[in-house]
């Protein structure tokens, strides 16, 4: 299923790198698409695959949908790659992420549901709920909290989807990719995001011009720049060990990115957090593993590998509780299979065709 304007070569940018990756591995793939009755998953106990690779951000083009295939793999028994399905349905609205960063004591920007409790004359931004590719994102979005009303109710009728306010951090922005090893999750390089592209005056902000639009102004002089752990040290031990705890927090697993901005103080803020993030090859957690050495196949393979030990040690685990034991996750299987699993239809919002570069500067 694909939108009206998007072809399938176009939809499938990361399904098919990924499944490339894997027959570079030498894994057999299939690229499979989910539709909401989710009938294509019941023919895989049959199948028996080794591993299913969840790429499913959306189904028909709402990503609130997308917890619904790991939760049935949970019901067969059948592995998976990425975050559990309870991380997903915790992470789904960006309001209930923050809430529960905020109980636990993380630091995140204020917010109001409805822009109407927050300073009136404080900067805020205006982003939608649910949806996690910048949907509507750019320099408008920042504005008076004294205008976030209108423009809240005005952008949830347009968009067809919820939107809150959230007070504006003026400063730098870093994403953290983590990475889970077979020794433990790893916090891969930092990546700052160097704005460019815009006139001086006008909010930086890393909206959906810069991620998506590959012909704008935002797109090109958007730049990645690594390095601060040698520069500036203290902030980035302070970056990794918040990032860390969002990890465990949420019960993440396989691979995350958690977002930042830095205000001119040096006091950081918690403004996005992503389980499974997009994995085309120039997209942000690739380019933070190739900062760390690791080629592209080595990022998928380190997320298969650590899928599987971790899908082994559960059904060992409920095994011992007489639960159902998934037949991919027998140990004598061969490991010459691995399932492909993928949405067709993008996450509402992204458009087809490629992301931004893996640039640095």
């Amino acid at each position: 299923m694909y939108g009206p304007t998007e072809s399938p070569d176009d939809a499938l940018d990361a399904e098919l790198a990924v499944a490339g990756a894997l027959e570079g591995l030498g894994f057999t793939t299939e690229i499979v698409e989910v539709a909401l009755d989710l009938e294509s998953i019941e023919t895989l106990p049959s199948r028996r695959p080794l591993l299913v690779f969840n790429l499913v951000d959306t189904i028909n083009y709402d990503g609130r949908f997308a917890p619904l295939v790991p939760e049935r793999l949970d019901l067969l028994g059948i592995a998976y790659t990425g975050c559990s399905t309870s991380a997903l349905f915790e992470t789904l609205s960006k309001v209930g992420t923050k809430l529960k960063l905020a109980h636990a004591g993380l630091p995140t920007p204020k917010w109001s549901t409805d822009g109407t409790e927050l300073d009136r004359d404080a900067r805020v931004i205006v982003k939608a709920v649910w949806e996690h590719g910048s949907l509507g994102l750019d320099e408008t979005s920042v504005m008076r909290c004294a205008d976030a009303p209108r423009v809240v109710a005005a952008r949830t009728l347009r968009l067809k989807t919820d939107h809150f306010a959230e007070a504006y951090i003026e400063g730098r922005e870093f994403h953290l990719a983590l990475l889970e090893r077979v020794s433990g999750v790893e916090v891969l390089p930092i990546a700052e995001i160097v704005f460019g592209g815009s006139e001086s005056h006008a909010p930086k902000i890393y909206g959906y011009e810069a991620k998506w639009t590959t012909n704008s102004a935002a797109y090109t002089g958007t730049l990645r720049r690594f390095g601060l752990e040698q520069d500036e040290p203290e902030l980035a031990k302070t970056l990794k060990q918040f990032a860390l705890a969002s990890w465990t927090l949420f019960g993440f697993s396989g691979y995350a990115r958690v977002d930042f901005r830095v205000d001119p103080t040096g006091a950081p803020f918690i403004i996005d957090v992503n389980p499974n993030p997009y994995l085309r090859p120039d997209a942000e957690d690739a380019a933070a593993a190739a900062e760390a050495g690791l080629s592209y196949q080595d990022l998928i393979g380190s997320i298969v590998e650590s899928s599987l030990g971790d899908s082994q040690a559960s059904a060992r685990h409920r095994s011992h509780d007489g639960g159902i034991r998934g037949p991919v996750l027998d140990p004598a299987l061969p490991a010459t299979r691995l399932e492909n699993w993928a949405a067709a239809p993008p996450r509402f919002g992204r458009p087809p065709r490629s992301r931004r570069r893996a640039d640095r500067r």
